[in-house]
């Protein structure tokens, strides 16, 4: 998980403090040297530290936290304040410009996951904008580069322009070309990284932005390399005049100290994240939400904009009605944990919510799930829809074709069958006061 090591060290920390009444300035400065070396031990910047623990102590020992009947919460306050503020304060758009084609030039590292973020970029841009991109293929030197955004562009339904091991400048050029003619308005060019740094490389990354003229210069930044990414970013930027970072692998980060240290030392935005490793998992990178999640308040306005991405308005009013009239089936409930499936992990789902980090090695049994999902799969179509046909010889054979045992699929009827009783009696009381019903087995 993202900041985890942080994020529970600070908890610690705020929780020796919550409990006080009265707080003095000797309290506050031995906390402040505690989320110091805990900041420090997450990788992040010693000068964005140093800056960072000043502004704090500063705020911290004024008359509003002294004199509160809170103190211990006025600091967390404040904590989250300059947290927020340290990663950019409020989430930065993507800017397509007054031309058309918007073309958005991709730079990286190899090894930090560009190609992929091409692809989970364009899928982005064309669900949630609305947008007709077109993927360009301008890495020749890595092996399989251009086979792999083929791939990455093929599962997202997008279009990928490239003219094998041509010049990558000219297949930049002639790709916005192309989109122009085909009317498509975004192009993102993956392009080629290294090892390390190289002067051919930003050579070649210059020509490429100065033939095609980007509305956005994106670096990808693996989070993991701490601040090793933030020195990156510098140079990049000096060569080629970022607009933006994109960081992933944030979803295996337990340190932080990139998403911490880059907007501060480099001045450029963090724009996006990717959090795993299918094509949906990018996110917009929002300052003050990831500064919840850092202090363990959850990040509820994230959580409700997955369930909004994943549930679709119509299938839930549809639902409803099957509940209210006790018509829900079996397949009802597959499509249900499908979608579930669809907005990550249940573990990382409860960490949004206000609190959940704190719930620590709770562990949500995803096999369980999976066990449930490949039993009702094993049932025929008549048996999903009318579950009271399932005797005993139908429940052995969906036992061994779903490689559970008979006990596992009783188990299962048993909860579906007090869930759809539960559920009628919850929807006939919230009916009758105007409210709508609720998701299946709890969800």
């Amino acid at each position: 998980m993202a900041f985890e090591g942080i994020s529970g060290k600070l908890q610690g920390i705020f929780k020796k403090l919550t409990g006080r009444g009265k707080l003095s300035e000797k309290d506050v400065r031995d906390v402040m040297r505690e989320i110091k070396l805990a900041l420090l031990e997450a990788d992040v910047n010693f000068l964005v530290v140093k800056d960072f623990i000043k502004t704090v102590t500063e705020r911290a020992v004024g008359q509003e936290v002294m004199e509160s009947l809170t103190p211990g919460q006025q600091v967390i306050k404040i904590v989250n304040e300059e947290l927020t503020r340290l990663m950019g304060q409020t989430s930065a758009k993507l800017d397509f410009g007054s031309v058309k084609p918007a073309v958005i030039l991709m730079a990286g590292l190899q090894g930090a996951g560009k190609t992929t973020m091409c692809g989970k970029l364009g899928l982005l841009l064309k669900k949630q904008y609305g947008k007709n991109p077109l993927l360009v293929a301008c890495d020749i030197y890595r092996p399989a580069a251009i086979d792999q955004l083929k791939v990455v562009g093929g599962k997202a339904e997008i279009p990928v322009f490239e003219r094998g091991q041509e010049d990558p400048v000219e297949t930049a050029r002639l790709a916005v070309e192309k989109a122009r003619h085909d009317f498509l308005d975004v192009v993102i060019v993956d392009t080629a990284g290294r090892l390390h740094i190289d002067e051919g490389m930003m050579e070649e990354l210059a020509r490429i932005r100065d033939a095609v003229n980007p509305a956005e210069v994106l670096l990808v930044v693996d989070a993991m390399t701490g601040q090793d990414a933030v020195n990156v970013a510098k140079t990049f930027d000096a060569s080629i005049a970022l607009t933006g970072v994109i960081l992933t692998k944030l979803d295996g980060d337990t340190r932080g100290g990139a998403a911490l240290s880059v907007r501060s030392v480099t001045g450029k935005p963090i724009k996006f994240s990717g959090i795993g490793e299918k094509l949906t998992d990018i996110e917009v990178f929002h300052p003050d939400r990831m500064a919840s999640r850092i202090l363990g308040m959850g990040d509820v306005l994230s959580l409700i904009e997955k369930a909004e991405a994943a549930f679709d308005e119509k299938k839930a009013l549809e639902l409803q009605s099957k509940i209210r009239t006790a018509s829900f089936t079996l397949e009802d409930f597959l499509q249900q944990m499908e979608q579930m499936k669809s907005m990550g992990s249940m573990e990382e789902l409860l960490k949004m919510l206000p609190g959940g980090a704190q719930l620590g090695n709770v562990q949500v049994d995803e096999k369980a799930m999976a066990h449930m999902e490949a039993i009702i799969r094993s049932m025929t179509p008549k048996e999903r829809a009318n579950p009271d046909v399932l005797n005993a010889s139908r429940r052995k054979r969906i036992a061994a074709g779903s490689g559970t045992s008979i006990q596992e699929v009783n188990r299962l009827m048993n909860q579906f069958n007090a869930s759809k009783k539960l559920m009628k009696q919850m929807t006939g009381k919230k009916t009758r006061r105007g409210r709508r019903g609720g998701f299946p087995f709890g969800f």
